[in-house]
This record gives structure tokens, C-alpha cells and sequence, in this order.
């Protein structure tokens, strides 16, 4: 029936039209911002979920740069409790060279053992990282290392694990010089050089005290060994997990720009159709009222 109260057709058309801009809008937005889901409005339980696993991601950031630091510092303190290891290794050699030797020749070896002592002193001072020395105190109480390892989130229950250094069992010398684990070596004068020469009971007692302090020096050196595996595990897991993470939250809300693009071509299409249907029903009505004119 033709009305020209009402253009059935126009209205039907313009609906259609209004539609397809909707969906244009849409998609062209998706587009433009890479996003199928950017706010809640578009999918509240997407969105939800997603900026959820986007908060816990920028934590396991805060985590990984946490176990960057804690690396660096045992990193330095294992390089350099190796070096000290070496060092008294080599007091341990000049001892057993020492031991039977002439006045003469210890006097020699004591020389070079005070510059092996210096040498071990300046490795411990200068086994510093970030401010933080893990083989010598502060002269204050030793404190231990702990490196934030991981961020657990249950609910609203949150917990954080620590991948610990016990300062006991690094602490090579501390602020004095006397104590730790060398400290006992350092303050010792092995060979007299107004005396004479060192009997060999003597030698065999100092080699006693250097056993002891390197095998001191091993178990430190293998705790921080142990802690310097464990952060490196520690980030390589994190690494893949912050990827998976990235690649669920991409999965719920990232557009799909090869089906955005082609929905688009489409949608326009549609909307050209849409004016002219729109254009050809108005068309009608006009013809309508064209023949009252005449």
C-alpha cells in the first residue's frame, strides 16, 4: 500500500541503514585501537579477566627487575669468592713451598703471602653491587639477601616468595678485618722475619687453618652458586610466563585486524547500498506527491 503518511520502504531502509553505521563504528574502532574488547562495555567478563592478568603481568615486571638486581649482586659476590678461593689456594701452595725451606727462602714466601693477603682484601672490598656487599658486613649485624622471586595471587590473597642468601654462610671478612672466613688468615703474620726459620709443626698448623677456610670458602661459594641457578631458572620461567600472560590477555581482547579489515570493506559496501536504498525509497514517496502536482 502506498502511504504518504508514512514511507514504509524509507523507514525500513533507514533502520538498515543506522545498522550497518553501527557496525562500521564498530569495527572502524576495533581497528584503530587494535582492540575487540577495550572497555567493559564491550565484554565486562573479558575485559575483567583481562585487566586482572594485565595488573598481575606489570607485577611479575616489578618481580623480574627485583631478580635482576638480586642476580648482580651474587653474581659479584660469587666472582669474587671464587677469586678469594684461588687466592688462598695460593698461600696454601707457598706454605707446603715454605715447609723445610731456608730462613732466607720463607722470608721470601712471606713477602708474597702478604701481597696474596692485600690481594683478598681488596677482593672483598671491592665485591660490592648496588651498595651491597654479601661478603662483608657493615660492621653492624649481617643481614641476609632476600630476592622477591615471585608474585602469587589468589583472589584477593597475595603472596610473595624470596629466594634467600644467608649472610653466615658468605660472610668472608668482615669491616674489622679479623673476622669471617679469611678472617683468621688475614691477621696472621705466617713467617716471622726476626725469627728463625718457621719449624715445620708450625707450617703444618697454619695448613690446618687454610683447609679450614677453603672449605668454608667452597660451601659459600656453593650457596651462592646454588642462588645464582636458582634466579636464572627463576627469570627464564618468568619470562615465559609474563608471554603467556601477554598471549591469553591477547587471545579474550585483541582484535583480529585480517577480519576487521575485511568486515569493513563489507560493512561499507553495505552502507553505500543502504543510501541508495534510502534514496530510491524517498525517490517514491516524491513521485507519489508528484501526481497531486499535476
Amino acid at each position: 500500500m502506498a502511504s504518504i503518511m508514512t514511507n514504509a520502504a524509507a523507514l525500513t531502509a533507514l533502520q538498515s541503514l543506522n545498522a550497518t553505521n553501527k557496525q562500521l563504528e564498530t569495527t572502524q574502532a576495533r581497528i584503530s585501537t587494535g582492540y575487540r574488547v577495550a572497555t567493559a562495555s564491550d565484554n565486562a567478563a573479558y575485559w575483567s579477566i583481562a585487566t586482572s592478568m594485565k595488573s598481575d603481568n606489570k607485577a611479575l615486571s616489578a618481580v623480574q627487575d627485583s631478580l635482576g638486581l638480586g642476580a648482580g649482586k651474587v653474581d659479584t659476590a660469587y666472582t669474587a669468592i671464587t677469586d678469594i678461593k684461588d687466592q688462598v689456594d695460593l698461600i696454601k701452595a707457598k706454605l707446603v713451598t715454605a715447609r723445610g725451606a731456608s730462613q732466607d727462602n720463607q722470608q721470601k714466601i712471606a713477602t708474597e703471602i702478604k701481597a696474596i693477603q692485600d690481594q683478598i682484601k681488596s677482593s672483598v672490598t671491592n665485591a660490592s653491587y648496588a651498595g651491597s656487599n654479601l661478603l662483608q658486613n657493615d660492621g653492624l649485624a649481617a643481614s641476609d639477601l632476600k630476592i622477591v622471586a615471585s608474585y602469587n595471587r589468589s583472589g584477593a590473597t597475595v603472596t610473595i616468595d624470596t629466594i634467600d642468601v644467608t649472610a653466615a654462610d658468605t660472610q668472608v671478612l668482615d669491616v674489622a678485618g679479623t673476622g669471617g672466613i679469611v678472617g683468621g688468615l688475614l691477621a696472621t703474620t705466617f713467617f716471622d722475619p726476626s725469627a728463625a726459620a718457621v719449624a715445620d709443626a708450625a707450617i703444618d698448623t697454619a695448613l690446618g687453618n687454610v683447609e679450614t677456610a677453603l672449605a668454608r670458602l667452597s660451601t659459600g661459594a656453593a650457596y651462592l652458586g646454588a642462588a645464582k641457578s636458582r634466579i636464572d631458572t627463576q627469570q627464564s620461567f618468568l619470562s615465559n610466563l609474563s608471554d603467556s600472560i601477554d598471549k591469553g590477555v591477547g587471545a579474550l581482547v585483541d582484535a583480529d585486524m585480517n577480519k576487521e579489515s575485511t568486515r569493513l570493506q563489507a560493512l561499507q559496501v553495505q552502507q553505500q547500498l543502504g543510501i541508495q536504498a534510502l534514496s530510491i525509497a524517498n525517490g517514491n514517496s516524491q513521485s507519489i506527491l508528484s501526481l497531486f502536482k499535476s
